[in-house]
């Protein structure tokens, strides 16, 4: 581990953490960069999904205000998100990498769309039972694809949240903070039996991560949310366009 590598790591630990916290895309900025560095696939993913739980812990300090009376609703997505989870960090296992890469592009461009969705103005008692149930059912699936994969998994969360919940985008914004953390932890208790971890990348990242997560809902509380969602999802559709590029020709 060099010095240049050390403060690297940190920079795109910085900058997973803070798109992860603002934006729930933490991936746009970490997979491809660990990818660039030279890590294979599998081993990119499980290194971004260790950050991403530094980054958590830290937004989730940050959101205090904002999660103030929502703890509820947390504690009724978190069985469906983990059980789901362990489900697809097995699966990770499961399939070759070749397989993996040729997936990835197509959640990151779901995810890019799902990102210009409008601001939910129902409340969950005026939506329809079948759409209530689909949202929920949806994240226990989201969860399996977090556990599988991850890469712009916290946009879908914010999708799904957003049918469910119509607050405000900085409230489902915080509740997503908070349940992704225990979701990579939970993924990563999966992958840690089955493939070997490279700590020396995941330290820097985690230092970088801790100050990312911060700063991101800070800047969720200034900026118009149409801006923030519309240039991320630009974005996004240029990420799974670059990988699916990589994946296929």
């Amino acid at each position: 581990m060099t010095v240049l590598l050390f403060i690297t790591l940190i920079f795109v630990g910085m900058a997973g953490g803070l798109l992860g916290s603002a934006v729930g895309i933490a991936s746009l900025a970490s997979y491809p960069a660990l990818l660039a560095l030279g890590m294979p696939p599998v081993t990119a993913n499980v290194t971004t999904t260790f950050a991403n739980i530094f980054s958590g812990i830290s937004s989730v300090f940050a959101s205090s205000k904002e999660l103030h009376g929502r703890w509820s609703f947390i504690f009724k997505v978190w069985p469906l998100l983990l059980s789901g989870c362990i489900t697809g960090s097995l699966l990770l296992f499961a399939f070759p990498q070749s397989v993996f890469k040729k997936i990835v592009p197509f959640f990151i461009l779901l995810a890019a769309f799902l990102m210009l969705l409008p601001k939910g103005e129902k409340t969950q008692q005026e939506h329809s039972f079948f759409v209530i149930f689909l949202s929920w059912a949806s994240i226990f699936f989201t969860g399996i694809y977090s556990g599988y994969f991850g890469a712009a998994c916290g946009v879908i969360m914010l999708a799904l949240f957003n049918i469910i919940t119509g607050e405000p985008y900085k409230i489902y914004n915080a509740e997503k903070n908070v349940a992704m953390p225990l979701a990579n932890l939970t993924s990563l208790v999966v992958y840690m039996t089955q493939t070997k971890i490279v700590w020396s990348w995941i330290i820097p990242m985690a230092i970088g991560s801790i100050i990312g997560g911060y700063i991101g809902p800070g800047i969720v509380r200034h900026l118009p949310d149409r801006l923030v969602k519309t240039v991320v999802a630009i974005f996004a559709v240029i990420l799974a366009g670059t990988l699916a590029y990589q994946a296929y020709f």
